[in-house]
């Protein structure tokens, strides 16, 4: 979701999936930030640096005479060039904004000398003149001075950084691991090393060229919603070893022109377009940037709307808006792709999601560029107060004396981290091995995990594991709220709402992180930094023990500390934050968790306390604050989990506790429990719903792998707090979301079946999803199987969860049975304090 603030003079966007300029800042000068492991001699330093000064002062004395040159050419650029044009930030009369967009540019040309209009431009509506013939010489005199003395202040830093010597006990490792995170894209962004390596930015640009050069689309360019790799079948990928030559590289491109969805394959290696196929289902493609910030562009050109802003006293300089997707509620909503726009107060606080502007909602047309419905109600419930809403470190609360506190706290590692990065996206920790890629649709991607067992063999545990679909639905009819019922996935990108990790709060010491390299709606390649981190973990946690009392003659005390690996993204997708943890443990346990954090998305009500509430019934959730309703709402993650025990062909099992009964006189005990195993033949047989006096294991194993005892070698998932879904099957949210009509599920493995909401979920019917597919009751035994699992929050909001929520979390666990002979870490080292460095507080 895009937040934008609006100014008098201009839109700015908050937050934007588009290339911008700082990303490739951060692509060219990612190098510069690299230190080998081991450093290079000091007088080697010096050298490279005045190699590096001197060449610089030598290229900009001999182009410094084509400076004034270069600053009188007026070149006419095309409308994607940087065409010379600059944000007007006129302050103009609030009235202005109850004009036509034709008035306000007649009107900005009396106040400056140079033509002036409204156009969008990087995404933003913003106020643009164009300078004329002696401002372009003047500005472009002036950017090439900046430009020379940036380039020199930068090499001067280098060189003074070069002759500093190293810090005293520094660890070769230690550099290596932390800085070398800040090169992973750059180093390895021009060649991709495995075949599930992620589009790197020549090959994006690639692309385009290609896309540019397609018949189809050289007249008018499409919008690109989504560019991804296209996997290489699992046969190819499973037969491929370190050496080989890659298969080919393909992409999977779905595109928006002229009112229809294209899903297009193009391969590189032959620089064409293959596949090129015109959707004829329901549903359009993922919502870009451009598609969000075009419906806000056309808000604030509408008369009506500025005046119910107006009328509401709201000041033009506070007005935050967010274009919410809209799902599908019937016939009216076909034929055309509309989101709705809800705005708030941002008027003394960051926290714009606890000041709604109540009643006022505006559908789009976005193709069209025009208001379709514009409904302006509740002018009588006031805009929450901004009391208490900034939850801001710099901000200084009234409860700040009283706020529990902790001494800073963080895991030393003196030997640096344990874990390896290779070629910048296969991990290596203790007995694991696996493959880590963002992903701009499902955010993180874990492919081919492996674990080595005690013969030293590494064994296949699951393919390829993500989340697949985001399912949101609020629970309030009412006009202004009934179509919010997010599928945060496939509307708007996990990845492409992941935001840079905050260093030492989301990520621990000694973590690496990961960039993802992503393609906006034009086809350019952008850097979304930092997205992903990597890090080991001890919390105190044991991994196993035992003692043994010496009165049995006996003086043994044996423990185990437990050290994991976390693999960490975030997303914030709007008010809310998804934190996605995949953690690996040395036993061969995998525990998926998600976190979610952030703000209610809160209603106005005219409501301060319940002792003012007539009547309780009308309210769709608790009162958080003062003129405040937190919506009662639940949140729903379907993880794709391709499982291949020791090889592709698993069977799914599901192993019943049922109660047994004594006979007369057998037993002093009346009842026991007994687990029977049944084996699913097909995908009906697989579907299951939860149920607490019904318990359950379902194992997912490999019928021709055996233990030592005869065991099938397998994984099972262990649930943890879970919620199912309680609507209608026929309410229109819960037909596009029908994943979640069960906890579990199990298909055979299919490239073309991996969103559980469907490929295309933008005001889709629900004719896509996995319950469709299901439905087929394909045979699943002894076969290449899938299993998905759908893990539920169901919210009662509270005091507590205002204005920012406390962390909430739940997950579930993929856990070996029968995989290992015995226990895996019987032999794990325990750690002494010979091991540890000493450390002392410092003094205050």
């Amino acid at each position: 979701m895009v937040a934008i603030k609006h100014h008098r003079s201009a839109t700015v966007i908050k937050h934007c999936r588009s290339a911008t300029s700082s990303t490739i800042v951060h692509l060219r000068f990612a190098a510069l930030s690299f230190r080998p492991s081991s450093s290079p001699p000091r007088v080697h330093q010096h050298c490279l640096s005045i190699v590096l000064l001197a060449t610089v002062i030598i290229h900009c004395f001999l182009f410094w005479p084509r400076l004034s040159t270069l600053a009188k050419q007026t070149r006419a650029f095309s409308s994607r060039s940087r065409a010379f044009k600059y944000t007007s930030r006129v302050e103009l009369d609030p009235k202005l904004w109850a004009r036509t967009e034709l008035e306000l540019e007649l009107e900005l040309q009396k106040n400056v000398t140079s033509q002036a209009r409204l156009v969008p431009s990087s995404g933003s509506a913003r106020l643009v003149y164009t300078p004329n013939h002696a401002e372009r010489e003047r500005v472009m005199k002036k950017r090439y001075c900046i430009q020379f003395i940036v380039i020199i202040s930068i090499l001067v830093f280098i060189f003074q950084y070069s002759t500093k010597p190293p810090p005293e006990n520094s660890d070769a490792n230690t550099h290596r691991k932390t800085n070398f995170r800040s090169t992973s894209i750059f180093l390895n962004s021009n060649t991709p090393l495995h075949p599930l390596d992620p589009l790197t930015i020549p090959e994006i640009n690639k692309i385009r060229s290609i896309l540019e050069a397609y018949e189809p689309y050289s007249s008018s360019f499409p919008s690109i919603n989504t560019l991804s790799l296209d996997e290489p079948d699992k046969s190819q990928v499973l037969g491929w070893k370190t050496g080989d030559p890659l298969p080919p590289r393909r992409a999977s491109v779905i595109s928006f022109l002229d009112g229809q969805s294209h899903l297009l394959t193009v391969d590189l290696g032959l620089g064409v377009v293959t596949r090129d196929v015109v959707s004829i289902g329901s549903g359009y493609p993922m919502l870009t940037a451009e598609d969000l910030t075009t419906a806000l562009q056309v808000i604030f050109t509408d008369v009506e709307f500025n005046k119910s802003i107006l009328a509401r006293g709201v000041d033009f300089n506070d007005l935050t808006c967010i274009p919410p997707s809209t799902g599908w509620f019937g016939p009216d909503e076909e034929g055309k792709r509309i989101i709705k726009v809800q705005c708030f107060s941002s008027q003394n606080t960051p926290n714009y999601y606890m000041r709604p502007i109540e009643g006022l909602l505006v559908t789009i047309d976005v193709d069209k560029r025009e208001i379709v419905k514009l409904t302006d109600t509740g002018r009588d419930i006031p805009i929450p107060k901004e009391t208490y809403t900034n939850y801001l470190y710099t901000t200084q609360s009234p409860l700040s004396d009283m706020t529990p506190e902790t001494n800073p706290m963080s895991m030393e590692q003196p030997k640096g981290p344990s874990f390896t990065i290779e070629n910048g996206h296969t991990v290596k920790w203790a007995n694991w091995v696996f493959h880590l890629k963002p992903d701009i649709r499902a955010g993180m991607v874990i492919s081919q995990a492996m674990i080595r067992d005690e013969n030293g063999e590494y064994r296949s545990v699951m393919y390829k594991g993500f989340a697949s679909e985001l399912f949101v639905p609020y629970m309030d009819p009412d006009q202004s709220w009934y179509f919010r019922s997010y599928m945060d996935a496939g509307e708007f990108g996990l990845g492409a709402t992941a935001m840079p990790l905050v260093e030492l709060n989301d990520c621990p010491r000694y973590s690496y992180y990961m960039d993802g390299v992503f393609a906006s709606a034009d086809g350019r390649p952008y850097i979304q930094p930092n997205i992903i981190c990597i890090f080991e973990r001890y919390a105190g946690d044991i991994g196993w023990r035992h003692s043994e009392i010496q009165a049995m003659g006996f003086d043994i005390r044996e423990s185990r500390p437990k050290m994991t690996l976390v693999a960490r993204m975030v997303s914030s997708v709007g008010n809310y934050d998804y934190i996605f943890d995949w953690e690996f443990q040395t036993d061969g346990l995998i525990r998926v968790k998600v976190g979610l954090s952030g703000m209610l998305m809160v209603k106005g009500t005219m409501y301060e306390n319940v002792y003012n509430i007539s009547n309780a019934d009308e309210m769709t959730g608790p009162l958080v604050s003062e003129n405040v309703i937190g919506v009662v709402h639940d949140h729903y993650i379907a993880f794709h989990l391709d499982m291949d025990i020791d090889g592709p062909n698993n069977s799914f099992a599901e192993v019943n506790l049922v109660k047994e009964e004594t006979l007369p006189g057998q037993s002093p005990r009346k009842s026991y429990l007994k687990a029977r195993r049944k084996v699913a033949k097909t995908e009906d047989d697989a579907k299951i719903k939860l149920k607490l006096y019904d318990p359950s294991e379902f194992h997912v194993f490999n019928p021709t792998r055996k233990s030592r005892l005869g065991n099938p070698s397998g994984y099972k998932i262990v649930p943890a707090g879970n919620a199912a879904s309680l609507l209608d099957l026929d309410d229109p949210p819960q037909i596009r979301a029908a994943f979640t009509n069960n906890q579990i599920w199990v298909t055979p493995h299919n490239k073309s079946e991996e969103w559980a909401g469907g490929l295309l979920v933008c005001q889709s019917k629900g004719d896509d999803t996995l319950a469709v597919w299901s439905a087929r009751n394909r045979e699943i035994e002894n076969k290449d199987i899938v299993l998905w699992y759908t893990l539920g929050f169901h919210h009662i909001p509270c005091q507590e969860d205002f204005p920012v929520m406390p962390t909430v979390s739940s997950g579930f666990e993929l856990k070996p049975v029968n995989f290992f002979d015995r226990n895996p870490i019987l032999n794990a080292k325990p750690t002494f304090q010979k091991d540890l460095p000493v450390c002392f507080a410092t003094s205050s």
